[in-house]
């Protein structure tokens, strides 16, 4: 079983952060160089990098975008990038910048026909980012709560041609107490698309858990990895050998 692992960069006024329980006044800076810290992550060995534009999420439009384009500058592996993206012309425009998938949260929660769109013109290259608060789905930078539960807008997106699903427990994001796999092994069972768990990896034992419910469920396809990365806890090597 191959899980695929996504070490995250957060980006909040040009730097590289990461949130507690997405809360934008808990975020902990942990470098100002996001070029830098994307070429680290690459030469760690990560196929991908996840890059969230956090600023971005609330303002409703793309704020980091220096910062973004300086990633892409810095690395040769894909990158998939959230945080305001809610228009064609602004997905476009960064599918042809080099950005290699999109990920649509509140766009997927609040305007399904664009995700459908986007994922019909530009196939394989639009993901749905749902995010929860006790399995209920939030947007606009996780400053709102809707009454729609993950699984349920999850089967919205079915046979529309996205990518996959990266679910993150809101609570649990940035906490490094463990991810949810109750509630990720419910939405992949609600679909067939690929899901990517987001939200509490703390160590080794995450990982060892995530292909544990991986292997019931192989449609689990990886996560992503923030704090754990950043502040030790959880290596670069010790991640990758496992996966």
């Amino acid at each position: 079983m191959k899980l695929t692992l996504y070490p995250a960069i957060d980006l909040k006024g040009g730097n590289c952060v990461r949130l507690f329980k997405g809360e934008m006044d808990q975020a902990t800076i942990f470098g100002n160089d996001p070029g830098q810290q994307a070429a680290k992550w690459q030469a760690a060995g990560f196929p991908w990098i996840h890059v969230v534009d956090l600023d971005g999420a609330f303002a409703g439009q793309t704020v980091n975008e220096a910062a973004v384009k300086d990633i892409l500058r810095s690395v040769s592996i894909p990158v998939q990038l959230g945080g305001g993206l809610r228009s064609m012309a602004g997905i476009e425009s960064w599918l042809n910048f080099g950005i290699t998938r999109v990920i649509l949260g509140s766009a997927a929660a609040k305007n399904a026909s664009l995700v459908k769109e986007a994922a019909k013109a530009f196939p394989g290259r639009i993901v749905v980012g749902i995010d929860a608060k006790a399995g209920m789905v939030a947007t606009e930078g996780w400053a709102e709560t809707s009454n729609i539960s993950a699984p349920e807008l999850a089967m919205r997106f079915e046979g529309a041609g996205v990518a996959a699903i990266i679910y993150t427990d809101i609570s649990r994001d940035g906490t490094k107490t463990g991810l949810n796999l109750d509630e990720t092994t419910a939405l992949a069972k609600a679909v067939a698309l690929p899901v990517i768990a987001s939200g509490g990896v703390a160590s080794v034992a995450d990982i060892v858990a995530l292909k544990a419910a991986a292997a019931l469920k192989p449609n689990i396809s990886g996560s992503i990895l923030g704090r754990a990365l950043y502040d030790g806890s959880l290596t670069p090597e010790e991640a990758l050998t496992l996966c």
